[in-house]
């Protein structure tokens, strides 16, 4: 859609109270079922830090403790082998505990009972070092598991310690040492062994991993931030079925809570999904080789035209010559006569493999379309995002010199209105994705899809201008012109305000299905454009 001028923009959408409105569903959109999602709410989520995470897990724990009237390191094993689930837990402990409790390797009677006496040592099942009951340090040296197989302190210490090292995550599902025993061991032995030690960074790195297992088991509440090196998890609270699960972390990163992709409003998770797997798939290679290159007539290899004139031959052992245009002998044909049968891809003239070369290259032309602007909008967002950082940092300042004013907030309209170009870039970008997954015969939708993502990207661009090219046009001026900047500042504002209106309207109309119906004036106005 082109729009002339910025008068004619302004008349192309008047917003007139007589449009007609009909309900349609998500079916009318080529999408995946899971994707057909949308409703309303409030957006609610909340930052938490890795204590409050720890927090939130000691409370789970304590409460499934009491319910099941076991301690508290034993409810944390439980809970472990469950993966957290409490409900799935209580309803099986309450049903068979003994069975319960073997499965999980919380053994209720020792199976093995030992004693240490002067005369009876106590023997490491490792090391195969003795322990006198005589020896001041016997009861400490000597540990075990709930089923009681003797192991020193030592041995525990580097059993445990090459766990964690080796293992990962795993260790938290750590069993005794025995090889025919399937006891676990649980936080309360891991944390006596590593502290007393001094092993602290072994036992932190533990924590971490017992941390990590609780939140990756509550993904549907709370999920950490996917940024590298980011501490920060993320509770979401809100309706079951919304439009957006966009979120923007302490850390500054923004994604999608959800599918923990980019934001990607107004498109859905399956969607993006679709998309990015598309991006990535080889089949686009083969649709090029079929699109840009012919076969050869007689060996049936694929040729592609790198000169300019027709004449082609096949490289060895081949070396058929023939004429690109009709595949015929070089020399042979005539096909710089206009043949009205072979134009008819419904006739029997043109063969199948042509039919299918005609319609890869318009299903590529219109992928290139799509993904041309989508990776367009993409760039000018990074772009935008150094430019804001130039603006916050250097032109502010600059600005406050050159009008010798830096009372706070005065420049905030310019901050906001980058703000907006950011965040519109971003929701343009996607869509494009949105248009491509449109069904072909759904012209009315794609009429009124291209309307409102017309007079979006217009105000957009309009808005990009201005906080780029006329700020820096004041910035050069290096003195202060006070009507000048005025100006400046009430167009900036309206643009930004006029912008962030035409992005809501597109993307609650995309969200919505695009139930909404032009008037007949409004559909005249758009096809002649």
């Amino acid at each position: 859609m082109h729009y002339e001028s910025e008068e004619d923009y302004t008349t192309v959408y008047s917003g007139d109270e007589d449009a007609r409105i009909y309900s349609t569903s998500d079916d009318d959109l080529d999408l995946p079922e899971d994707d057909k999602v949308n409703g309303s709410g409030e957006i609610n989520y909340t930052f938490l830090k890795e204590e409050e995470i720890a927090k939130l897990q000691k409370d789970y724990i304590t409460e499934v403790s009491t319910v099941l009237t076991i301690s508290k390191p034993d409810a944390c094993l439980l809970l472990l082998y469950f993966n957290w689930r409490d409900e799935e837990l209580k309803d099986e402990w309450f049903a068979d505990e003994e069975k319960v409790r073997e499965n999980a390797g919380l053994l209720e009677k020792p199976m093995v009972k030992h004693s240490a006496s002067a005369n009876q040592p106590i023997t490491c099942r490792i090391c195969f070092d003795e322990y006198y009951y005589s020896s001041e340090s016997t009861i400490s040296s000597i540990l075990s598991t709930s089923c009681g197989h003797p192991y020193c302190r030592d041995c525990w210490e580097s059993y445990i310690r090459t766990s964690i090292r080796d293992s990962g995550p795993a260790c938290l599902m750590l069993r005794c040492p025995e090889p025919s025993c399937k006891a676990a061991v649980g936080p309360e032995l891991i944390e006596n062994v590593l502290v007393v030690t001094g092993k602290k960074a072994e036992y932190d790195k533990y924590k971490h991993y017992l941390l990590r297992s609780y939140v990756e088991h509550n993904r549907k509440k709370i999920r950490w931030c996917p940024a590298p090196d980011c501490k920060y998890a993320i509770k979401f609270d809100a309706p079951d079925r919304m439009s957006s699960y966009d979120v923007s972390c302490l850390c500054s990163h923004s994604y999608c809570w959800n599918c923990e992709e980019e934001n990607h409003r107004p498109v859905f998770c399956e969607t993006v999904k679709k998309w990015i797997l598309k991006n990535a798939d080889d089949s686009q290679n083969g649709q090029w080789i079929m699109v840009n290159t012919k076969p050869c007539p007689k060996c049936n290899r694929s040729i592609e035209k790198n000169q300019g004139c027709n004449h082609m031959t096949c490289t060895a052992p081949c070396r058929f010559q023939f004429c690109w245009y009709c595949l015929g002998p070089y020399g042979t044909c005539h096909c710089n006569a206009f043949n009205r049968r072979a134009t008819d891809m419904s006739g029997e003239v043109w063969g199948m493999a042509e039919k299918e070369r005609m319609q890869a290259k318009i299903d590529l032309e219109r992928y290139d379309h799509y993904y041309e602007r989508w990776a367009n909008n993409g760039s000018s967002k990074e772009r935008a995002l150094k430019d804001f950082d130039k603006v916050k940092t250097v032109h502010i300042k600059e600005l406050g010199h050159i009008q010798k004013n830096t009372i706070e907030h005065k420049y905030d309209f310019i901050i906001e209105a980058w703000q907006q170009i950011i965040e519109c870039r971003q929701v343009l970008r996607w869509t494009y994705a949105y248009g491509y997954y449109m069904k072909e015969n759904e012209d009315a939708k794609r009429h009124l899809f291209e309307h409102l993502q017309g007079h979006a990207e217009f105000s957009l661009e309009r808005l990009h201008k201005c906080a780029e090219s006329e700020l820096q046009q004041f910035l050069n001026l290096a003195h202060d012109d006070k009507v000048w900047f005025i100006e400046f500042q009430k167009k900036l504002v309206s643009l930004t305000k006029v912008t962030g209106t035409y992005f809501d309207r597109l993307v609650t109309a995309l969200e919505d299905g695009l139930s909404e119906i032009l008037t007949k004036k409004q559909k005249k106005k758009v096809l002649r454009n």
